[in-house]
């Protein structure tokens, strides 16, 4: 089939998700499977496993499926961070925090003598395999997210919280690995890879990510209260400041997705009622009367300039980012079910997976998670919903185009999709019962 009739087959296909999420997605919320498992058997089924509508080579065309899994992830790590209104010092935020660190490295040091023992790889691509699968995922993991900034439940809080940050702590892990196998430079000692690559990159990211959706954020709302202009657009700034965040982090060398989050965050707390506001006096054009400008101004700019301006904001943002977050969802999930048939199977990646569901990723979230209140239900849960997805796969398609060798790319390619796949089916019919019967234990209580 050649690219045009791939793309309308495409077309249609993605816009008949889009219109089946809208008329059954409340009726597949309620059944014990997700929305991405939809997503997953139609990429599947229109891919050369199927119909052979489309056809997708992770190693022809690794640069279009590494900016479109770049783009996602963007796209919902700033939705992430803009579910998050707790103040600095809350403490918990040290439940997110030690899942992306301390539960990260000890995720990651336990995939890669894993692989060495039972994959057969080096310590460089065993080390790359860990970075790979190590982050859990921010686009897929919406059913067990905060659904508001109003929740404060420390499961919910914790998980979305660790996928908001750990794709960024999981980069330096990804570039030790190719560092290691000859592909980045490392500097003597490891002396570049410790302070550009970890403490550079992480903290950097995410101090210009907050200090950019910190400005910008005020002088919106500064401009829209003290002067009604700015106004309109609210789609833009979402976009803009992903833009202008990630952008500004890749040119100062440090991490692109913590600088979206951060800058999620800190567009949030914007609209943060403890937050001095600096809308106290609306001041009028000298050359109108406050009368005659109101007349002017539509009912949706009257509440964009009042003192609701950053409540206003922050709703419209978050609606365009969230309806964004879903499209990403289909596009990428359709993608991974295409490329399935890529997959060279072998025994030992399905000895992989549940050892990497049922051992490694609960051995690091008992002791990433010591030391916090989280309670013994919500340490089983975050324990068992770890969800690999779309940031996988982009860190495995970054080391493809950075020169990974063949069939090292092949083998970790097809321990990564097979992981991918099975956390989509495992999770996906999971979901709702654990959750379910996690909340009826909250009413209960």
């Amino acid at each position: 089939m050649n690219v045009n009739d791939a793309f309308i087959w495409g077309c249609i296909v993605f816009g008949l998700l889009l219109i089946a999420k809208t008329l059954g997605g409340s009726f597949i919320a309620r059944l014990p499977m997700s929305t991405a498992m939809l997503y997953l058997a139609a990429g599947i089924a229109i891919g050369p496993m199927g119909w052979e509508l489309v056809e997708l080579d992770a190693f022809e065309d690794t640069l279009l499926l590494e900016r479109l899994a770049e783009l996602a992830l963007l796209i919902s790590l700033f939705t992430v961070g803009m579910k998050f209104e707790l103040k600095k010092k809350d403490i918990r935020w040290r439940i997110p925090v030690q899942l992306a660190t301390y539960s990260m490295v000890i995720t990651v040091g336990l995939i890669t003598a894993c692989s060495m023992w039972l994959l057969d790889l080096p310590l460089g691509a065993a080390l790359l395999l860990g970075g790979i699968l190590a982050p859990t995922d921010p686009v897929l993991a919406s059913d067990v997210q905060m659904a508001d900034t109003t929740d404060r439940d420390r499961l919910r809080l914790g998980l979305t919280g660790e996928g908001g940050l750990n794709d960024g702590t999981a980069f330096p892990f990804v570039m030790l690995g190719l560092g290691l196998l000859g592909l980045h430079d490392l500097g003597t000692n490891g002396w570049r890879w410790w302070a550009v690559d970890v403490l550079w990159s992480v903290a950097g990211g995410l101090a210009l990510g907050y200090a950019l959706g910190h400005v910008v954020g005020r002088a919106i709302v500064y401009l829209r209260t003290q002067h009604r202009e700015a106004l309109g657009s609210d789609e833009f700034i979402a976009l803009g400041l992903i833009a202008l965040a990630y952008g500004s982090a890749l040119l100062c060398y440090t991490s692109g997705f913590l600088a979206v989050f951060a800058a999620g965050v800190a567009l949030r707390r914007i609209d943060n009622p403890a937050t001095p506001a600096v809308i106290a006096n609306v001041a009028e054009p000298a050359d109108k009367p406050a009368d005659k400008l109101a007349a002017e101004l539509s009912p949706e700019d009257t509440r964009a300039t009042g003192s609701q301006a950053p409540a206003h904001m922050m709703q419209q943002v978050e609606r365009f980012n969230s309806q964004l977050d879903s499209f990403a969802e289909v596009g990428m999930v359709l993608i991974i079910g295409v490329l399935l048939a890529s997959v060279q199977l072998d025994m030992r990646f399905w000895w992989f997976v549940p050892l990497l569901f049922l051992v490694i990723r609960p051995v690091s979230v008992a002791i990433g998670l010591r030391g916090t209140d989280a309670k013994p239900s919500q340490r089983r849960l975050m324990a068992w919903f770890g969800i690999r997805g779309i940031g996988s796969l982009y860190y495995l398609l970054y080391a493809i185009s950075h020169g990974l060798e063949a069939n090292v790319a092949q083998q970790l390619l097809s321990v990564t999709l097979v992981v991918v796949v099975c956390s989509v089916v495992l999770h996906g019919v999971s979901v709702t019962p654990l959750m379910q019967q996690y909340e009826a234990r909250k009413r209960r209580k």
